[in-house]
């Protein structure tokens, strides 16, 4: 199987120290999140890769060394202000932590995600533009993929709608953003491009890829592996991947966050955070009904 670490919270930034006692120990606990009495136990031997998906990759950057897996990272860097993003470290500080990154694990083997895109006054083209172009030249020789989004209409988008302010998408904004990403990307021996995305852009010069693709994992782990059920009855073309994380226990508090839906549960939850615990919020009870997970 192949770690998502993790889709539901930012394990890299907030508990890393927990991540690697787990690595050292052999073994993760990872509670349904539908069915919490049910927790599944992952051994690390039937761990064929680990993707580390972050804003901020600082805090595992020591302990990489330790980690005997292939290893991939997506690094998402996105160009908000702390009305945003307010617990994210300044970018120039990530920009820096994906270089080294790009030295440690190969740069076949990091992703930049700009992700995602909302338009609004503060946040718009002409900004966007800018910000991935300045990007693109800073991480010139670090990055050769980068993955875009859009905003989607999450819960937490639509509560935090008066602090986003966006606007919906236009063609001629697809157009602009396509066009210009896709020369900024080129000029930077870099490819840009969508994943599952209603509009992928690629009539701009937007490669078509999955976040993780079939060719990429088998050359990791000499494996296939079926697809990844995005959402009901429909599919990616991304390879499936078991998510370690819990909601509602980043810290960032992005104000697009799809896995946050009330601060005061984040912050139940992070100081309900045991580094020491085999479960990453909380401890196993009596009545958890634990069922070994091979794939």
């Amino acid at each position: 199987m192949i770690l998502n670490v993790s889709g539901r919270t930012d394990i890299v930034a907030f508990y890393s120290k927990w991540f690697i006692n787990r690595y050292e120990e052999g073994f993760i606990d990872v509670r349904n999140p539908f069915n919490p009495k049910m927790v599944s136990r992952i051994k690390f031997e039937n761990v064929d890769a680990i993707l580390f998906c972050t804003k901020n990759p600082i805090p595992i950057l020591n302990y990489l060394e330790k980690i005997e897996k292939p290893i991939l990272f997506h690094v998402t860097l996105t160009p908000y202000k702390d009305d945003i993003e307010p617990n994210v470290p300044p970018k120039g500080k990530i920009i820096e932590a994906v270089k080294k990154l790009s030295n440690i694990v190969g740069i076949d083997n990091l992703i930049v995600r700009y992700d995602p895109i909302f338009l609004s006054n503060k946040y718009n083209i002409e900004y966007h533009k800018k910000s991935f172009e300045n990007m693109c030249i800073l991480l010139d020789g670090y990055v050769k993929q980068i993955i875009v989004s859009f905003i989607d209409d999450y819960k937490n988008v639509r509560k935090n709608r008066n602090i986003l302010r966006y606007r919906n998408f236009t063609e001629e904004d697809y157009r602009e953003i396509g066009t210009s990403f896709s020369k900024s990307a080129s000029n930077h021996n870099m490819t840009v491009q969508t994943c599952f995305e209603d509009r992928n852009l690629v009539e701009y010069g937007f490669k078509k890829g999955e976040c993780l693709s079939h060719e990429l994992a088998y050359k990791l782990t000499g494996k296939t592996y079926k697809n990844w059920k995005a959402r009901k009855e429909e599919k990616c073309n991304c390879v499936q991947m078991v998510d370690i994380g819990v909601y509602n226990s980043c810290r960032h508090f992005c104000k697009y966050c799809y896995a946050n839906f009330e601060e005061r549960i984040v912050n139940d939850n992070f100081n309900n955070h045991n580094p020491n615990s085999s479960l990453l919020i909380g401890e196993l009870t009596n009545d958890d009904i634990i069922k070994e997970r091979i794939k």
